[in-house]
């Protein structure tokens, strides 16, 4: 089963390679068409399979041809679903079985706007309103994203007053050639003029683009968009306090297979574009542009492709006032390593855009960073991520606007530049997944607008020490905190105030070399000193700690946003902490822990509810695990939302005494020993 959303970009060998990766769960690149439809022949040969081919706008036929070849060999009982609002389009295909989807019925539409506006699904306790609540649900036609938008526009308005305006307000009866619905342009009308500006800025991104809320909100930043007129409110705040607003009003939705990112409606996105005016600019494939049309535009996106040519940009050197380069594409994490862009861009073109705020060239095969970067002094936003980059130039510490840094990704990256302290309003620096770098910049502990430094290295000697981290009192989110066992002393580690941090995520790595140098009761006593705050985890790692037990706030259950726990290599352990008592824990990860023979009542704290919202359950890697007890006095810990299992590589493992697990779907047990179960 494979769901594509093509949309308007209907290429070819990207919708073959998404079909492939779904079909192999394994992303390998291919040099042309066909050698991945070979593959994908190889494939699909004598199976079957559902492909769903989600909003298709192209009609040609040589395309379609193409894109479907690798199918004729698949097992009889295959079928391709293709969403469209061409019904011309399905008839040029020869497809002869069309279904479309009606309108909701008036009922239906009336019960769902009453939800919206109203939190019932009737008008049985709001008889006043009804009347208006009818002529509101006609005039929107049966269309439930109309219907959510106008409802919620409405929810936190109850007087007669307010609904009787919508229902008679002019904008249903403007002429409707840009086929904008009413109901959505009568929902943007409503916003204030800062949400409109935040709204139109989204017209850079396509149709289907995945939004993550982190990121626009440090666009939005970057542009200046954000202003709290309350000095104790940051503009980071202000920002998902106005995307909330967005998508409580319809304006965004959640993205169906991962609740943490979004989506615009294809008619919301049509709306952003129509508002957007001439201000902004998504450059695609096919578009042709003047240099005399330039002068007028501040704001431009354009899509990545395998390569970007030079030819495509050339007239943009006239676009003086240009602020935003944005690169996009709705394939988030596919073929990331496929993208080229022309070096020639990168020295001629960007030089000329002196105004630039935001810059973003993430997933190219940039090997280089031009000097020239240095001068763009106007830069507030600066995006390499997953480039091929290996160093930072000197004269980044130029760029004394900038907020926001992003190298995550960029494996090659070695090193960045001793000037880094100068970046005194850096608010923002992403450099996870940078395994080659090993040293921080002098001086980055007193950049004290810090919210955001996701990777931090311990050296020791003259090097980054943790008790730097002492400065930075915004620092949230996600950190990783590697070199440890060159902590010289545990109080250095409580100097850090890891408690006093918003951090969300915390991961915690020693090296993973056990020799006689480590001291474990030392490990221990600078573990004791790094207990994050426990309102705010919501994840934790331990990799590699050399101490015979943990701490006691690991696993203490005052750490109830906790959702996510891996203990990976700590091979000196001989227990486990009370993971069971941590009472929002979803998944946990137990990994190479050599010296853990027996797991017993101290894995649930003794607790006979212990792991209640436990979903994932993984041990690996254990090679003196012998025994997994859970039975205490008759009763036994039952994991009632246990749904996956899996025990990997520990060949000892032959007693385990578990009772019934109802949730279970998914048990996997590889590479054990003989197993005994006792109930």
């Amino acid at each position: 089963k494979t769901w594509v959303c093509v949309s308007d970009d209907f290429d070819v060998f990207k919708i073959s390679d998404i079909i492939l990766q779904s079909m192999t769960k394994e992303s390998k690149e291919y040099k042309d068409l066909d050698q991945l439809q070979m593959a994908l022949t190889e494939k699909s040969k004598d199976k079957r399979f559902l492909l769903v081919l989600d909003d298709v706008w192209h009609e040609d036929d040589d395309d379609w041809e193409k894109l479907v070849l690798p199918f004729r060999s698949c097992a009889h009982g295959s079928r391709i679903i293709i969403t469209t609002r061409k019904e011309e389009l399905l008839k040029k295909l020869h497809f002869c079985n069309l279904d479309s989807l009606k309108s909701l019925s008036h009922e239906d539409a009336l019960s769902l706007f009453a939800l919206q506006a109203l939190g019932v699904e009737n008008f049985n306790s709001h008889t006043t309103l009804k009347p208006h609540g009818e002529g509101i649900v006609k005039k929107c036609a049966g269309l439930p994203l109309a219907l959510k938008a106008i409802g919620r526009l409405l929810g936190t308005r109850t007087n007669v007053e307010d609904w009787e305006d919508v229902l008679n307000s002019e904008i249903w009866n403007l002429e409707n050639s840009d086929k904008i619905v009413p109901a959505l342009r009568l929902s943007y009308h409503d916003l204030s003029a800062d949400l409109k500006q935040l709204f139109a800025y989204c017209s850079l991104f396509p149709k289907d683009y995945l939004f993550d809320k982190e990121e626009l909100v440090l666009l939005w930043m970057a542009e200046g968009l954000l202003s709290p007129s309350n000095a104790t409110k940051s503009p980071e705040r202000l920002g998902h306090e106005y995307f909330e607003i967005l998508l409580s009003r319809s304006f965004f939705q959640h993205a169906p297979n991962d609740e943490s990112l979004f989506i615009m409606h294809d008619l919301m996105n049509d709306l952003a574009m129509l508002v957007a005016g001439e201000l902004f600019l998504r450059f695609d494939n096919h578009m042709k542009i003047g240099t005399d049309g330039l002068a007028k535009y501040r704001h431009m996106s354009f899509s990545r492709e395998m390569y970007v040519g030079y030819h495509k940009f050339e007239a943009f050197k006239g676009a003086k006032s240009m602020r935003t380069l944005l690169a996009v594409s709705i394939d988030v994490d596919r073929s990331w390593n496929y993208f080229f862009l022309s070096n020639k861009i990168l020295v001629d073109l960007l030089p000329c855009l002196t105004l630039l705020r935001v810059l973003s060239l993430s997933r190219f095969q940039i090997t280089e960073v031009p000097e020239f970067i240095g001068s763009l002094k106007h830069l507030r936003y600066l995006n390499f991520s997953r480039t091929r980059i290996e160093v930072l130039p000197e004269n980044i510490g130029n760029l004394y606007n900038l907020q926001t840094l992003i190298v995550f990704g960029c494996e090659s990256l070695t090193k960045l530049p001793e000037s880094f302290s100068k970046l005194k309003k850096l608010r923002h620096f992403d450099i996870r997944d940078t395994p080659l770098l090993k040293k921080l910049p002098f001086g980055i502990g007193e950049l004290e607008s810090l919210q955001t430094l996701t990777k931090i290295i311990i050296e020791g000697d003259d090097g980054f020490a943790i008790n730097e981290l002492k400065g930075l009192t915004n620092l949230h989110r996600e950190v990783s905190i590697e070199g440890l066992h060159k902590v010289e002393c545990a109080k250095h580690a409580q100097e850090a105030n890891l408690s006093l941090k918003k951090i969300t995520g915390l991961e915690l790595q020693w090296v993973n070399e056990f020799d006689g140098s480590r001291i474990g009761t030392h490990e221990n006593d600078v573990l004791n000193e790094l207990k994050p705050n426990s309102d705010t985890l919501k994840e934790l790692s331990i990799v590699s700690y050399g101490g015979t037990q943990f701490s006691n706030w690991v696993g203490d259950c005052s750490f109830h946003e906790l959702v996510n726990v891996c203990i990976r290599d700590c091979r000196k352990c001989k227990s486990l902490p009370p993971f069971g008592l941590l009472p929002s824990l979803k998944r946990l990860q137990i990994q190479g822990m050599d010296e853990v023979k027996i797991i017993g009542l101290e894995l649930t704290g003794n607790d006979v509810n212990a792991f209640r919202s436990l979903e994932v359950l993984t041990f690996e890697d254990m090679s003196g695990w012998q025994g997994w007890l859970t039975k205490n006095e008759g009763s036994a810990a039952v994991f009632t939302c246990l749904k996956e299992l899996y025990v990997k590589n520990c060949p000892q493992l032959i007693n385990v005494s578990l009772q019934a697990l109802p949730s279970l779907k998914v048990l996997e047990i590889d590479r054990c020993g003989d197993i005994r179960c006792g109930g």
